[in-house]
């Protein structure tokens, strides 16, 4: 417990718990419009906008929150305007941005040390102005939803029938879009890109075990992430283990045990 004492553990620990929070929102909202996909897809978008930064010299985060939000406006657009399938768009947002990525990263000149904290995540860079900014995202997420929690969910479940209800379906599918897009952008610092996906995953998959409606599963999701996060992030100290991957594996654990725990108890009920 002595890590506690130290600044950089103690940042970790609180960006941990916020980010964790802000994800399992954001991922509750992802599962119920089934577009599990779009964290993948913007999430591999960003490393086109992570490279333009290395190359461009400036600060990679705010190319990739650029990157994020235009992918994902993109898509929204695309699914919207064209009646283009929204896991299409999905799959030419992940390919080229994944492509441009590739690109800039080999004109920039010189090795490029911190792109795999990008990659594989690494918490313990957090500073105090990071936390700052978690802090001020996950308030205005959770004000957004408290003010538009019934539109969000009639919209996330029937966007035609919101928009004969007359609900401002164009604003709250793009506030929502920029929402996640800015969450993915964060989270990155904390598993990397290529383990973004089951932080808006595996929480939701694991809450819909137990319970089905949407203000139960953003609780219980929350409970999940909140625990396994920060659960990971103790044990990686007592191993020279990325706190990433342990985030992962107990997340996809808590998941399977459930899963287990719910299928022996039903096999136990008797029959009708």
């Amino acid at each position: 417990m002595e890590i506690l004492r130290y600044t950089f553990f103690q940042n970790a620990l609180i960006a941990v718990i916020i980010l964790s929070i802000a994800s399992a929102i954001i991922g509750t909202y992802i599962i119920t419009r089934r577009l599990v996909a779009i964290s993948g897809g913007v999430t591999h978008a960003c490393f086109g906008g992570l490279g333009l930064g290395y190359c461009l010299g400036i600060n990679p985060i705010i190319t990739a929150a650029l990157f994020a939000i235009g992918s994902s406006a993109g898509v929204e657009w695309m699914a919207g305007r064209y009646r283009i399938r929204e896991d299409s768009a999905i799959a030419v947002v992940w390919s080229v941005g994944m492509a441009a990525g590739v690109i800039f990263v080999f004109m920039t000149p010189g090795y490029v040390p911190e792109l795999n904290s990008f990659l594989f995540g690494n918490i313990l860079t957090i500073t105090l102005s990071d936390l700052i900014v978690f802090g001020i995202f996950t308030v205005v997420l959770i004000t957004f939803f408290t003010l538009y929690y019934k539109k969000i969910i009639i919209c996330a479940f029937d966007r035609d029938f919101a928009r004969v209800s007359g609900l401002p379906v164009t604003f709250i599918n793009y506030a929502m879009t920029v929402l996640v897009a800015v969450c993915i952008v964060l989270t990155i610092r904390l598993v990397g890109i290529m383990l973004l996906m089951s932080m808006f995953s595996l929480p939701q998959m694991t809450a819909e075990i137990f319970c089905r409606r949407f203000r139960q599963l953003v609780w219980i999701s929350v409970a999940v992430s909140v625990v396994t996060c920060v659960a990971g992030l103790l044990l990686s100290t007592l191993g020279d283990v990325p706190c990433s991957a342990i985030i992962v594996t107990l997340m996809a654990a808590v998941f399977f045990i459930s899963r287990l725990m719910k299928h022996i108890i039903v096999s136990q009920k008797p029959a009708q």
